[in-house]
């Protein structure tokens, strides 16, 4: 039995398809599920007909906004694959995938190389530890240049890419690839999905450089390989087969990423990259036993990735459906799942049961008999599971390592058009930030206005539009708003008594803390020093509570408190009127407190912002980021382009890419993603106090 595991796991590969908005990955997806025999037709994007962009707003802007999972076979391998957005907006997608994938294909554009989205991505990729191989697209565009690409990964992704092909041409010129491992070229007779290609030798004018790309893989995988290395210094010769075996073992263990490249949109460069997605990438069994902890005792608790072990899986995505309602995406680590089982949410400590179980092909669904370990499938049924919960054998629990995400940089109030749309509006949003953990909502106390917070104004624009046609919701929405936060700058010893007594029983909470700053992006700390029994153990989580929901709204403008560390040091209880409402009043009393005295600043979110621009308008576009407060770090050069890379307030780029575009005729365009909070200057963070509060004294009245 467990050989048959061994050689089905054996065959599986759950890659992602990750790059920076328009390097054709889902161009390049397309491709992959014509040449498997999924798809008869090809769909565009260019066209909003591409099958994995399956939403009407992915088909309107032809963006990819939520990422779509298919499956498909090549040769005697099943790859399961995940398509996911380039947008920076959407960045939640890619960390989901990633955290569940057992490798990616990363896309890079020929002639813009790697970008900042890039970048990103392959930032996400590194915290996962998702072994990569690359493949440069757009090898026909005009100012493709594959050999530049391999640059900009070693500078800006400090990677170690090794060409496995090099491209015969460029641009217009572009006819295919020689095959490094074989010593062959691969020339494609035109550019139809049918024309297909033949294999030849090496034409005379890349032969030189063929013989050196193929000398360097060589001492490449020398260094990470003793064999490789004994043969190449005594000149003894190597079996293609033995080069794939060491070139395989180099991208699993990280060391290396094979690079190849192509022209998806010509259909050119997709079955060489089959093959390397089936040669170089893992499969569930080269990648290591999944860890986790036993919810009952906090002792780690290890799964073989194998169906004998018992069943484990992490929720890393939800789905509203039209259809069957809530559909959970799940990756399976180990074990097996049939309909009619019933799980355990160990992260809620919840039983659930599973309706159907269905293989996702983007919008379009396959049911399932079983899922089994490495498998990766959509469930119907869970109602309380949410996304980055694990579900699990209640015998046998176990709670994996969820996924962080990042916090909205981006806010704006909305409100139901009439009374029918006020429930609707509810039970939307729900379901929304049900779906996406970068969406979140809350309700402002001092205003009564509903506050919508998101990672850009790209994602609230989709958020609202999908209300409108999804939910039948009709929403007014004020303009976008930068998602300010407020921290302190010193230490505080900060105290909060909470007293009534009106006949009958009263109420009585005391507490004293020690209030500081954090370090950045820590949030907000709570740890209690009561030793002695000052407070009865059970009315600290009461404390902890207060000061959590007292850091929602800061001392200065009401916006949320970050990066503070609260110590509980002392306070007092009373036998009889103590409570746990009354310590939680009495926190939130002394927190207040604290960011009064602490020296409250107003912090706010810093994007990296990357500008390519015609050299003619160099003057222009750097003067106007002058004026928004913009810290360029870097100005790289591209032919007749320049690029440059700096730091830029959110505050003071909203509608940015508009006035680029009037400043440069239409020539330049910019991309951006948030990087860090930093304090806002004292002129500036006076007047957003001023105004907030001349908001709220209008909302009084």
């Amino acid at each position: 039995m467990e050989t048959s595991t061994s050689s089905r796991l054996e065959k599986i590969r759950n890659i992602g398809i990750i790059a920076h908005i328009d390097a054709g990955k889902t161009t390049t997806t397309e491709r992959i599920l014509f040449f498997t025999g999924k798809l008869y037709k090809i769909g565009t994007v260019d066209e909003g007909t591409a099958v994995m962009d399956w939403m009407v707003q992915e088909q309107e802007r032809g963006i990819t906004i939520t990422s779509a999972a298919t499956a498909c076979q090549w040769k005697d391998k099943n790859i399961n694959i995940i398509d996911t957005p380039g947008h920076v907006d959407f960045t939640v997608e890619v960390e989901r995938s990633l955290k569940v994938l057992d490798g990616a294909v990363i896309v890079l554009c020929a002639v813009g190389g790697v970008q900042p989205q890039s970048e990103t991505v392959w930032r996400q990729a590194d915290k996962y530890k998702v072994p990569r191989v690359a493949f440069v697209n757009k090898m026909d565009r005009t100012g493709a240049n594959f050999f530049k690409v391999l640059d900009d990964m070693k500078t800006r992704l400090a990677a170690n890419p090794i060409p496995v092909q090099i491209p015969i041409g460029a641009e217009g010129n572009f006819q295919g690839m020689v095959d490094l491992i074989e010593m062959k070229a691969c020339i494609y007779k035109g550019e139809d999905k049918n024309a297909g290609f033949e294999v030849t030798e090496i034409p005379g004018e890349v032969k030189k450089l063929a013989s050196q790309y193929r000398h360097e893989l060589i001492v490449k995988l020398g260094e990470v390989d003793e064999v490789v290395m004994d043969k190449y210094i005594h000149e003894k010769g190597l079996y293609p087969k033995e080069v794939r075996e060491v070139l395989r073992r180099a991208t699993i263990a990280g060391t290396i990423i094979p690079v190849l490249c192509g022209a998806s949109a010509k259909n050119k460069g997709i079955q060489p990259l089959l093959d390397a997605i089936t040669d170089y990438l893992p499969s569930p069994l080269d990648i290591p036993p999944v860890n986790g902890t036993n919810p009952d005792t906090d002792e780690e608790v290890i799964r073989k990735q194998s169906e004998e072990d018992k069943f484990s899986a992490l929720v890393f995505k939800i789905k509203t459906d039209p259809f069957v309602g809530k559909l959970a995406y799940v990756r399976i680590y180990s074990g097996e799942l049939k309909p009619g089982d019933t799980v355990y949410n160990s992260t809620k400590g919840k039983e659930e049961r599973i309706g159907k179980i269905l293989r996702m092909h983007a919008n379009k669904q396959e049911i399932l008999e079983k899922a089994l370990a490495g498998d990766i499938v959509a469930v119907v049924g869970l109602k309380e599971t949410t996304t980055g919960h694990t579900i699990c054998d209640k015998e046998n629990p176990i709670v994996l390592e969820s996924m962080h995400f990042p916090e909205p940089v981006i806010s704006m109030a909305i409100e139901p058009k009439t009374k029918a749309d006020q429930e609707r509006l509810g039970m939307a949003m729900h379901k929304l930030a049900e779906e996406d953990p970068t969406f979140k909502v809350n309700y402002n106390k001092e205003t009564g206005q509903t506050i919508i917070s998101g990672m850009g104004e790209l994602h609230l624009e989709v958020i609202v539009d999908r209300m409108l046609r999804e939910f039948n919701v009709g929403a007014n929405v004020d303009k976008p708003q930068v998602a300010y936060k407020e921290t302190i700058t010193r230490q505080t010893r900060a105290v909060g008594k909470f007293i009534q007594q009106s006949g009958g029983r009263g109420q009585y909470g005391h507490v004293v803390m020690d209030v500081g700053p954090a370090q950045k992006g820590a949030g907000v700390l709570f740890e209690s020093k009561i030793i002695g029994g000052a407070i009865p153990r059970e009315y600290i989580p009461s404390v902890e509570e207060g000061v959590i929901d007292a850091a929602q709204n800061g001392f200065l403008a009401g916006y949320p408190v970050t990066d503070i560390d609260v110590k509980l040091v002392d306070g007092s209880f009373h036998e009889v009127d103590s409570s746990d409402i009354a310590f939680q009043m009495a926190a939130s009393i002394a927190l207040h407190d604290a960011l009064k005295n602490g020296g409250s600043v107003l912090l706010e979110p810093i994007m990296k912002l990357e500008v390519t621009t015609p050299e003619n308008y160099m003057g222009e576009v750097i003067g106007d980021l002058s004026s928004r407060r913009v810290k360029i770090e870097a100005i790289d050069d591209r032919p007749g382009l320049k690029v440059i890379r700096g730091l830029a307030p959110l505050s003071e780029m909203f509608g940015y890419t508009t006035s680029l575009r009037s400043l440069t005729q239409g020539r330049a365009s910019s991309t951006m993603e948030p990087s860090f909070y930093q304090e806002v200057p004292k002129n500036i963070a006076e007047k957003i106090v001023e105004l907030s509060g001349r908001n709220n004294t209008k909302k009084d009245k």
